[in-house]
C-alpha cells in the first residue's frame, strides 16, 4: 500500500515537471504564426542577432495595411509615412509576444514625438477579449489592428519580401514607407534601437 502511494504521488509530480518544461520551451521559441512564408526577401539578409535588413535601393513597399484596431477604430499604416514604422505582429496567446512587450513599451514612449510610429498586428485571436487584455495588461501605448484570420499579414506583404512569417515578428518600414527591415523572433529594446536609429538617420 505505501508502495503504490508513492507511484501515485510522483505522477502529479511529473506532470507538473513535464508542464514546466513545456512552459520554458515556448517562452524561448517562436510561436508558429503560419505565416506567409518567402525566405529572407528581397535583398534580406539575416545578421548574427537575426534581423534582416535590406539595403535602401532594394526596398518595396508593402501592399495596403489598413483596417480596424482592437477598439474598432480605422487604421492605415500608410498614413504613418514620413515616419519610421515599427510593426510589431502579435498575438495574445502567444508566450514570446508578451515577454518582449515592455521593450517595445519602453522604446514606443522612449522615441515618442521623434519620428518614429509603433504600431501593432494582433493575429490569430478569435476573439478580441484576450487581446484587449493583452494590450491593456502589458500598458501598449500604440494601435494595433485586428487580424484574425491572418488575411491582412498575408496580403499585405508581398511574395518574397521581407514578412512576417512566425510570432513575433516585427517589420520596420523607412520613412517612404518602404520594408527597410525584418526580426523573426523576440527583440529587446537594444535590438529595436540598432534598427529604428539608422534608419532615423537616412536622408
Amino acid at each position: 500500500m505505501r508502495r503504490s502511494g508513492t507511484g501515485a504521488s510522483r505522477a502529479p509530480r511529473t506532470a507538473v515537471l513535464t508542464a514546466l518544461v513545456v512552459t520554458v520551451a515556448l517562452a524561448l521559441s517562436a510561436c508558429d504564426a503560419g505565416g506567409s512564408g518567402g525566405g529572407t526577401g528581397t535583398g534580406g539578409a539575416a545578421g548574427a542577432d537575426g534581423v534582416a535588413v535590406v539595403p535602401a535601393g532594394e526596398r518595396v513597399l508593402p501592399r495596403a495595411l489598413a483596417g480596424r484596431t482592437l477598439e474598432g477604430r480605422p487604421l492605415d499604416i500608410a498614413d504613418r509615412k514620413g515616419q519610421v514604422v515599427v510593426i510589431n505582429v502579435w498575438g495574445s496567446w502567444c508566450p514570446p509576444c508578451i515577454a518582449e512587450a515592455p521593450h517595445f513599451v519602453e522604446v514606443a514612449k522612449e522615441t515618442e514625438g521623434k519620428g518614429v510610429a509603433f504600431v501593432g498586428i494582433d493575429t490569430r485571436d478569435p476573439d478580441r477579449i484576450p487581446a484587449l487584455a493583452f494590450q491593456k495588461d502589458l500598458g501598449l501605448p500604440y494601435p494595433s489592428l485586428y487580424d484574425p484570420t491572418g488575411k491582412l499579414i498575408l496580403d499585405g506583404f508581398p511574395k518574397g519580401t521581407l514578412n512576417p512569417q512566425t510570432l513575433p515578428s516585427t517589420i520596420f518600414l523607412d520613412r517612404e514607407g518602404r520594408i527597410a527591415a525584418r526580426a523573426l523572433r523576440a527583440i529587446g529594446a537594444d535590438g529595436l534601437r540598432e534598427v529604428i536609429t539608422p534608419l532615423l538617420a537616412e536622408k
